[in-house]
């Protein structure tokens, strides 16, 4: 995993991983520089307008209860850590939505946030997104809105996206070995009618 020291750099395919995962749970029931804070490279999900992320809820609340505590760096780290690294969540823990565009810039990766932000403006940003979230601006029905999921669901939906992008990318490269296989044939066909003009001459 990058070390923030050194940040690196979000999508949605035609059935989003999160839409997947929450419908799965529904057919089963009848991101200034911050020094140590390590950052898994997730991404966001772009869905129906939403800039959309997953957040540990017990994480967030502790934020927002040391964000009108103090604003220590040192408190908030551990809390922030939790909201980028997913491994340190259990898989029973409950996931709430948030929409990034509440953050107040847009920002590649979460780990680009936190690099620019650090810990205290990457949890105010955290805190902005889930009010975001909550406000509803683009007056989206509530039934049609993304439901909590648990850690292991959103892990799962991640996981889906990243298979996804896989594929794409291995086609992509597929396409392009294709096209340079052709290359030398193309150049043996524009190569015979200059050898015979040679042989006729």
């Amino acid at each position: 995993r990058p070390d923030l020291a050194d940040p690196p750099p979000r999508a949605c395919a035609s059935l989003c991983p999160a839409r997947r995962a929450m419908a799965t749970k529904e057919a089963a029931a009848p991101e200034a520089e911050a020094p140590e804070v390590e950052a898994e490279e997730e991404e966001g999900l772009e869905v129906d307008g939403l800039d959309l992320y997953y957040v540990p809820e017990k994480a967030l609340n502790g934020i927002k209860a040391k964000l009108s505590n103090g604003r220590k760096e040192e408190d908030l780290k551990p809390l922030v850590q939790q909201l980028v690294d997913f491994d340190q969540v259990p898989d029973d823990e409950r996931m709430l939505p948030v929409d990034m565009r509440g953050a107040g810039k847009e920002f590649e990766s979460v780990e680009e946030m936190l690099a620019e932000l650090g810990v205290v403006g990457a949890a105010e940003a955290f805190l902005k997104a889930r009010e975001y979230f909550e406000a509803n601006k683009d007056e989206e029905p509530e039934e049609d809105r993304p439901k909590p999921l648990t850690a292991a669901e959103w892990k799962e939906a991640m996981a889906a996206q990243d298979f996804e992008e896989g594929e794409e990318e291995d086609l992509f490269e597929g396409e392009e070995e294709e096209i340079e296989e052709e290359d030398p044939e193309v150049d043996a066909e524009a190569a015979e009618p200059a050898a015979k003009k040679a042989k006729t001459a």
